[in-house]
């Protein structure tokens, strides 16, 4: 007869071992070799390979791997395809797009997290990575803003509009409304290119000097305005243009 006070304790769970996940030896080595090497040390397949663990516990990863490379050519054209586009690809079902659109999220994040609250004109690196990683898979135009104080610390982020995949309406009073907001000293303009060329157009260039006329009108400075595409980036103050 058993014991009326003894407590019950369940055993715990097995851990991954090739008896119960014929792919777990694959996934200890993987994990080895980025633990070893970092993501410098794998190809995009193998990284995105370990992103797609968690969404597959139990299936090898590899070949999904290499299919969704094979479709959008990198990990980064993974990540930042639409989830619409991701169902597409056999064997991605709504759990596996939902997990890689975290992905995302998590990277711009991270990114995000590295230049606000610093000065933007001292990590202007890591400010470019992050307008990059926001903005240049985007299929459509969008316009952001970044708001710095009078010591050039980034204070706010927004995107002031959206548009379609060549053009967004872009309202300089409604900006510099935003930056007397958010008691800004200084801002610095970004929009990207779907096409991935980011060679401003004429319409970009006038509508940049529309822009720093208003803000100049209430003592707010103008840094800089950057397109951001696929191919790269394109600075207004680098090619003379403010």
């Amino acid at each position: 007869m058993a014991d009326a006070g003894a407590v019950f304790v369940p055993a715990p769970a097995a851990p991954e071992n090739l008896n119960t996940n014929p792919n777990a030896g694959h996934r200890e080595r993987l994990r080895a070799r980025f633990f070893a090497g970092g993501a410098s040390a794998m190809p995009d397949y193998e990284l995105l390979e370990l992103a797609l663990f968690a969404a597959l516990p139990r299936r090898d990863t590899k070949p999904l791997a290499k299919a969704l490379i094979a479709r959008f050519g990198s990990f980064a054209e993974v990540i930042a395809a639409p989830r619409e586009r991701l169902v597409e690809v056999p064997g991605v079902g709504e759990s596996v797009a939902m997990h890689l659109k975290i992905v995302e999220a998590a990277a711009q994040r991270l990114a995000r997290g590295k230049v606000i609250g610093r000065p933007a004109l001292s990590s202007w690196t890591a400010l470019l990575d992050y307008c990059t990683a926001a903005m240049a898979r985007a299929r459509n135009e969008e316009f952001r803003v970044l708001f710095l104080d009078r010591k050039n610390i980034l204070i706010a982020d927004e995107v002031q509009a959206k548009g379609t995949v060549d053009h967004t309406p872009v309202y300089p009073r409604e900006i510099v409304k935003r930056a007397l907001e958010h008691g800004a000293s200084a801002i610095i303009l970004v929009h990207n290119h779907p096409s991935g060329d980011p060679t401003p157009s004429h319409a970009d260039i006038e509508m940049t000097r529309e822009i720093a006329a208003a803000a100049k009108a209430l003592h707010i400075a103008v840094h800089d305005h950057l397109v951001i595409g696929r191919a790269g980036h394109v600075s207004f103050k680098s090619l003379g243009l403010l």
